[in-house]
């Protein structure tokens, strides 16, 4: 059925079709907020000084199909994989030095907060009868898109409940029938797993006691402001929470820590309310995760401070470089040490092959390695990508453009990254997307699932607090686009449909 669902879909749409269903995807967005910022290459920042405008998402005009077996593991691993990182620790050295500097200091805080995402792909070779499920990455740092992912399947399932005749139906297709996206839950999901931190944080630390709120820390010039908002209307009028937002720029001007104060309560003054006083629960970070993020030595201080104050942080510097590459490539060594059984003692064999399975090889350069011999031979590295120790598209190099990038960075530089083996997408699928600049683009697409999970654990003893999945996002790109970023404007949002 895999080969027959890929090979008619998505159904053909004549000028007119085309040019309606952009209209409404377009309105659609707009009205409910499937928004972002727009790039300066569309819109010149002299032309939009105040930074009030706004554009669609970019989206595709029909959800993908997707594996049911696939989509079914992912989400069945989730909280397997948000307990496999709540140990692991190694360096990037910035970051170690942050975490060292408050070790020695003593941390003050042992409640440690993951909203984590975990990326996919249908493995599909030739060879294989049935796809396969295989992890891109596994994000612990600003895992973005569960507001605008919900709003995608929201506007695709209501494109699909259209009565047929109805005038923004989709044409007919036997994968239409009775079907539409599964739930998409990441909104409630990843704000829930905020709510518990907050409720967790417990009474102010301070003197006087304060009122507590959590903090979102954001980029300077965010143009994924709308997903953010996605969740911070949850925390406000469901969970009934003070949240506030803030520049990373701005921390050391609007926060303190109170050094007199053994629990090192971090306090927050609102620019707009300044004699207002919050004592931050929860910091939630949008941002910290690429080294465009500290421009300065203020914005380390600024992140030692977080880090250093009594406030739970999402994520700590220790499980931030739990994500790093490099400790994704050990966990998937199947060769000398069982580093994934040390971290899943617990865990029922049957479900730590299953959670093995997953893992795309992958491997390090070092002298004499395997992973050197497959990268600089240009036969073999066309069938790999090379990774470095960094979030965010647009740093990946791909295949036979390996080698001579290699070759022209100091070998020095060579333990910065990790090669992987490439993971086969079904080869015929495709899909119509609508740029954010108005672009319509239809063909061959690569398409990548990405599952949340929330985690809350003490680090004291390693006891487990709360550990949910929920929600889903679907990203999907022109095939011969080797980057998968949609804030990086390499992807579109699209959902799902199952088969």
């Amino acid at each position: 059925m895999g080969e027959s669902v890929y090979s008619n879909y998505p159904p053909p749409l004549n000028p007119a079709q085309k040019a309606f269903l952009v209209t409404t995807v377009k309105d659609w967005a707009v009205q409910n907020g499937l928004m972002v910022r727009p790039a300066p290459t569309f819109v010149a920042k002299e032309s939009n000084p105040h930074g009030v405008l706004a554009t669609n998402a970019p989206v595709t005009l029909f959800p993908s199909p997707f594996p049911r077996t696939c989509f079914e593991e992912a989400t069945a691993l989730q909280t397997v994989y948000n307990q496999l990182l709540i140990d692991v620790d190694d360096f990037i050295s910035r970051l170690w030095n942050v975490h060292q500097s408050v070790k020695n200091e003593g941390y003050t805080q042992t409640l440690s907060l993951g909203l984590y995402r975990s990326d996919y792909m249908a493995h599909s070779p030739s060879d294989a009868s049935t796809p396969s499920l295989k992890q891109v990455e596994f994000n612990t740092i600003s895992s973005s898109f569960g507001g605008l992912s919900s709003l995608v399947a929201s506007l695709h399932t209501e494109l699909l409940d259209s009565p047929p005749g109805h005038p923004i139906a989709y044409p007919s297709h036997p994968l239409f029938e009775s079907n539409v996206p599964p739930e998409n839950t990441a909104v409630e999901t990843l704000s829930a797993g905020l709510a518990t931190a907050h409720k967790a944080y417990g009474l102010s630390k301070s003197t006087p006691s304060l009122p507590t709120c959590i903090l979102f820390v954001v980029q300077e010039n965010e143009r994924n402001t709308f997903d953010q908002l996605a969740l911070f209307k949850q925390l406000t009028k469901v969970h009934k929470l003070p949240v506030f937002r803030l520049l990373s720029s701005q921390i050391l001007d609007h926060t303190s820590v109170q050094s007199s104060n053994p629990s090192r309560p971090l306090i927050y003054r609102p620019p707009h309310s300044p004699e207002s006083q919050f004592e931050v629960s929860t910091v939630y970070l949008r941002c910290f995760y690429a080294p465009s993020d500290y421009n300065t030595e203020r914005d380390w201080e600024a992140r030692t401070q977080l880090e250093r104050s009594a406030a739970i942080k999402c994520p700590t510097v220790l499980n931030q470089l739990a994500g790093c590459k490099v400790v994704q490539q050990v966990l998937a060594e199947d060769a000398g040490p069982n580093h994934l059984a040390s971290f899943l003692d617990n865990t029922d064999p049957h479900v730590m092959a299953r959670l093995r399975k997953t893992f795309a090889p992958q491997y390090d350069l070092s002298t004499n390695g395997r992973g050197r011999e497959l990268a600089l031979n240009p036969d073999t590295a066309a069938n790999h990508v090379l990774k470095p120790q960094r979030e965010g598209g647009g740093n990946n190099i791909y295949k036979t453009a390996i080698p001579e990038f290699l070759n022209s960075i100091p070998e020095s530089e060579w333990k910065r990254w990790i090669l992987m083996e490439l993971i086969t997408p079904p080869s015929e699928a495709k899909n119509v997307a609508l740029r954010s600049d108005g672009e319509v683009l239809g063909g061959d697409v690569i398409g990548e699932l990405g599952v949340y999970g929330t985690i809350l654990w003490d680090q004291a003893g390693g006891k487990v607090l709360h550990n949910e999945q929920g929600g889903w996002l679907m990203r999907t790109k022109a095939k011969d686009v080797n980057e998968g970023g949609v804030a990086t404007g390499f992807s579109s949002l699209d959902s799902i449909l199952l088969f």
